[in-house]
């Protein structure tokens, strides 16, 4: 590699300005981003992303799920790209740089090449990924899915968000039903830049974090059925209350976490009481559940012990509780080649580094699956995400994108 690719270093304030000018589609009055996927404001920053590409000079191309690939050109172009990137969408009390760090730090990687007039070998591909979130559709991650064939391109479009709206009908509404088939753009590899969403590296004051590893995730569909009676006139020992039910099947949840710790987490993200009313006890609950751990084995354990604990509780309480599997991502193994990319460019640098494992999912865990990849890593404060208050530093963002640019610098290599 020539001495100006070995010096480079991305442009700091210009990745700090997009962030925050991409955050003014769907900004919220507390300083967050509420970014659904496939909405009006995801329209808004899919252009301007698209934009800025094709200003960079990449070719943008936009598949039959909305996920949009933009390719600079490689002296090769018989070589398959490096892919980078992440999202755009956001939870509905999202942040700022969740997803949006590893677009656009990508996007800075190329403007940054450009600027140095640097051509790599193998051509490099910037993603964007439709609906990584899963906050408006279900599954999290549904387009790098489809993309890997976990599910076929007509699921994905039949799926529904809460209104009844389809991913297909969402797409055509924004505009952004591509005409490019699912799986046509290869890569030779991908490599995603991300804030942590914990609070190791904060903690232990490292810039970044060379990650591993990723945890599973099984997501289930929860029921439960009791009966709807009068609130001033049952005792409490004749109820069926599901309520009540939910409460103890949620602290049964956390026990069992506990007990199979300290790579287990489980949460309870959403409880709908349906008909309420102030003086009736609660008849039927819907809710969800997310379980995760880096272990295989311990999942299947958590599986099983929570459905043994929902018989045993709804025996006892004499209701119904139903829980099913709707989705499940075995834990992410990331390529070892790969990951020795990212941590040599980490000390090349001279940035503080540890080996890490993803709490979250992302579609680098997806891509995995068929092809290597790896991700970076950087701090985010108190490890809050998935809030209005993520927050993270501008230097540890330009550290993160350097060691993007030159983990992809040593992949695709500089034409001489």
């Amino acid at each position: 590699m020539s001495r100006a690719a070995t010096n480079l270093q991305i442009d700091s304030a210009r990745l700090w300005g997009s962030i925050h000018e991409t955050a003014k589609f769907g900004a919220t009055a507390k300083g967050g981003v509420r970014r659904l996927t496939l909405s009006e404001e995801d329209r808004q920053v899919r252009d301007w992303f698209r934009k800025a590409c094709e200003d960079a000079g990449l070719e943008v191309h936009v598949d039959t799920l909305g996920s949009m690939f933009a390719l600079r050109k490689g002296r090769d172009m018989s070589k398959p790209p490096i892919g980078i990137g992440s999202h755009l969408d956001t939870q509905p009390t999202g942040g700022k740089f969740d997803g949006i760090l590893g677009t656009l730090g990508a996007l800075e990687v190329i403007r940054t090449l450009n600027d140095a007039g640097i051509e790599t070998e193998a051509p490099i591909c910037i993603v964007n990924w439709t609906n990584e979130e899963g906050s408006r559709f279900a599954p999290a991650m549904m387009a790098s899915a489809a993309y890997v064939g976990d599910f076929t391109v007509d699921d994905i479009l039949s799926r529904k968000d809460a209104e009844g709206v389809t991913v297909g009908d969402a797409l055509d509404k924004i505009g952004y039903r591509g005409e490019t088939k699912v799986g046509t753009q290869k890569f030779s590899s991908f490599v995603e830049l991300h804030i942590e969403q914990g609070p190791i590296l904060e903690a232990e004051n490292r810039t970044i974090g060379v990650v591993d590893s990723g945890q599973g995730v099984f997501w289930y569909d929860g029921r439960i059925v009791g009966f709807e009676s009068h609130a001033g006139s049952t005792p409490m020992p004749l109820r069926r209350d599901a309520l009540l039910t939910l409460s103890q099947f949620a602290l049964a949840l956390e026990q069992i976490a506990i007990r199979l710790g300290p790579n287990a987490v489980g949460t309870i993200g959403e409880a709908v009481i349906q008909n309420p009313s102030r003086n009736v006890i609660p008849g039927e609950i819907a809710f969800t559940i997310d379980c995760r751990s880096k272990d295989a084995d311990t999942l299947d354990a958590l599986d099983q012990s929570l459905r043994a604990a929902a018989a045993e509780i709804a025996a006892r309480r004499k209701v119904e509780i139903a829980i099913d599997l709707v989705w499940r991502k075995p834990p992410t193994h990331f390529d070892p080649k790969l990951v020795d990319a990212v941590e040599h460019a980490a000390e090349n640098l001279g940035y503080s580094h540890r080996r890490i494992t993803s709490g979250a999912g992302h579609d680098a865990c997806n891509l995995n699956t068929i092809m290597p990849a790896a991700m970076v890593f950087v701090p985010c404060k108190d490890g809050i995400s998935h809030n209005e208050l993520e927050d993270a530093t501008q230097a540890d963002c330009a550290a993160g994108a350097n060691v993007l640019m030159h983990t992809v610098l040593a992949l695709a290599g500089v034409a001489s």
